[in-house]
């Protein structure tokens, strides 16, 4: 067996893969925590700043540990990341031998019945979306996977995808007469088999809410499990133990029941016209929402009675659909399934509209077309800890953003960890000489209407003291585009705005173009890797406090009231730290990079909370001056 401390040394088996490895105390005490923590199955909390090489510091551990574990990432990128260029690394200075498997979400997994269902040519599909079938169905005869993902002559929302890929609503399951050929099945069969599974958090917590029936459960397998960019999970978390049912989903499953009844159910007439009843009537709910996209407090909402009554026209309706759809039981194994989803959909309706439920937010968002109403609890603590307790596991919870005000009770406290070990790693970066933090003099307050013009002059000045190479980051999106455009018409860089395209094809170009300018919100506060020279400069408009409109967060403020507390020190000044750490992260990702930080927001120096957010940044110099910020970044070779 061998010795972590000897793993992470040079020489060393990493550091004989590894071309200039050189060895780092913080590294090498989170990896014997982590293995003393998989030797006691116990819990984890780790904050190791950035540069710690925590990715290795955990994989390392818990491969030499012999055990089955799960790494479950923030996102499908981190994901593949992981798996195709970190984990093949580690694997190779300890047993390249050990199988691995990387699971993703069922969407992303091409769903044979589906395709066939629709192969003889589906009179209800749209021209567009009958090109992009037949580009499915050419790639189908290749693919060895089945991974969406593979597929590059369709775009990434592409109308087909939800046609030829299966949702636990209309899953089969065992049933499927293409079970045995299911990429998902062969997916998750790989994965069960595997020493190394690494999913997403989505794909992590569906599996442990349950939701996924018709396979086994991925969870209570392993021996190990490690969650990276864990500040994550306490959302997501909440978003599974909770109840949600979404116009669309009644849309989609009434499109398979019209679908069934036209082709192979044709003197079933009553199913197809209740089917169509059904989704007028969900239209006429949109209709009762605002045009523009939003989210609100569902309780308040249903108050209103012509949406109260419309809730009571849909309830009737799916219950007519099921009536009407059990007489044709026997008849067709799809529709026997979309019997089942209907009577859940009805529970779900149930659940979503009662108003007497306690320590939950019952709450809506609408899309331009459809209308998604939820039932969130308002702690998963209780839960969590529960599931932890359940199970003969060890537990690891890292990201560089857990800590607030220098400890860890916030997380703690979000997620029930009360009696998980913790540990604090310090960045090896030396903050000092490679950046400085500036808060600009003289700025309006936040919600001053001449903040704009602040925020306008002080990009364009940052911009060209850099040269470009600049991320413009924004809380609000209608701030980020008008900022954006007053910029463009003062500068000749070019400006990328988040929202015109993919993030992912954004970053390309941005990379491309040594003078572009990035504009971007919340996508682009965290899970972007952009090192040395070709950022130089992260500017913030404001502290990024969650909207107080929200209505999930408004449901925590009120429960947190009731119960005695404090809700802006313990709920919505933690959330922005955290937020705001992300956003920091984004300027100085290695040794040898160089930048400023420039946050505009002077409740940092006005407000006696101001000094909690700066403890939790890293120890850059501080100015108010943006002269000294310009030669700063003038100075840069």
């Amino acid at each position: 067996m061998i010795d972590i401390a000897d793993f992470f040394s040079n020489p060393g088996p990493l550091a004989d893969v590894i071309p200039g490895f050189s060895p780092r105390a913080a590294q090498t005490e989170m990896a014997v925590a982590v293995a003393d923590t998989i030797k006691d199955k116990g819990s984890l909390i780790v904050e190791a700043g950035t540069g710690t090489g925590k990715t290795f510091a955990y994989l390392a551990p818990a491969l030499l540990s012999k055990k089955k574990f799960i790494v479950s990432t923030g996102t499908k990128n981190l994901q593949e990341q992981l798996f195709h260029r970190d984990l093949p690394v580690v694997k190779k200075a300890i047993d390249k031998t050990k199988k691995t498997a990387l699971l993703k979400g069922r969407s992303n997994y091409l769903c044979l019945h589906r395709l066939s269902q629709h192969g003889g040519g589906n009179t209800l599909l749209e021209k567009e979306v009958l090109n992009e079938f037949s580009s499915v169905r050419r790639w189908a005869e290749t693919t060895n996977t089945g991974d969406i993902g593979e597929l590059k002559t369709i775009k990434e929302d592409a109308k087909v995808l939800p046609i030829v890929t299966s949702t636990v609503d209309n899953c089969l399951g065992k049933d499927c007469p293409s079970y045995e050929d299911c990429y998902l099945v062969q997916a998750r069969r790989k994965a069960m088999e595997a020493d190394v599974i690494v999913v997403n958090h989505h794909l992590f917590f569906a599996d442990l809410a349950l939701k996924d029936t018709g396979f086994g459960e991925l969870v209570p397998e392993v021996d190990v499990v490690i969650f990276d960019e864990a500040h994550q999970v306490p959302d997501i978390a909440s978003e599974y133990f909770g109840v949600n049912i979404s116009s669309r989903q009644i849309q989609d499953l009434t499109k398979d029941i019209i679908a069934i009844q036209r082709t192979g159910l044709k003197d079933a007439d009553q199913l197809g016209k209740v089917a169509e009843k059904c989704q007028l009537h969900m239209a006429d709910l949109r209709m009762l929402f605002p045009h523009n996209p939003a989210r609100g407090n569902w309780l308040e909402k249903l108050k209103e009675t012509d949406v109260s009554k419309q809730i009571e026209i849909i309830k009737q309706n799916l219950k007519q659909l099921a009536e009407v759809a059990i007489v044709q039981q026997g008849r067709d194994k799809d529709l026997d399934l979309m019997i089942e989803r209907i009577v859940d959909f009805m529970e779900r309706l149930d659940k979503v509209t009662d108003d007497s439920s306690n320590g939950v937010s019952l709450w809506y968002e609408t899309t331009p077309r459809h209308v998604v109403l939820h039932l969130t609890p308002l702690s998963i603590a209780d839960k969590f800890s529960g599931i932890m307790e359940s199970q003969n596991s060890a537990w690891v919870f890292t990201s560089a953003t857990l800590m607030v005000d220098e400890n860890f009770d916030h997380y703690r406290q979000l997620m029930g960890l009360f009696n998980a070990k913790t540990l604090s790693l310090d960045s090896p970066f030396d903050y000092a000489n490679q950046a400085i933090l500036c808060i600009p003099r003289f700025l309006p307050e936040p919600n001053d209407r001449s903040i704009k013009s602040k925020l306008v002059d002080i990009a364009c000045g940052l911009i060209d003291a850099s040269k470009g190479r600049a991320f413009i980051l924004f809380t609000s999106h209608a701030m980020m585009r008008e900022v954006a455009e007053l910029v463009e018409e003062k500068i000749e860089n070019q400006i990328l705005v988040q929202g015109s395209t993919t993030k992912q094809a954004l970053l390309d170009e941005y990379l491309r173009d040594q003078q572009a300018v990035l504009f971007g919100t919340g996508a682009f506060w965290e899970g972007v890797d952009v090192k040395g020279d070709d950022l130089l400069c992260v500017m913030i408009d404001k502290l990024p406090f969650a909207s107080p409109d929200d209505p999930l967060l408004q449901a925590r403020i009120e429960d947190c009231k009731k119960q005695g507390g404090n809700a802006f020190a313990q709920i919505q000044i933690p959330q922005a730290v955290i937020t705001l750490k992300q956003g920091a992260g984004r300027l100085i990702r290695d040794e040898t990079d160089k930048g400023v930080l420039v946050i505009c927001d002077n409740r940092l120096v006005t407000k006696q909370y101001g000094q909690t957010f700066l403890s939790s940044l890293p120890a850059m110099k501080r100015t108010r001056s943006l002269e000294t910020v310009y030669d700063f970044l003038q100075q840069i070779d």
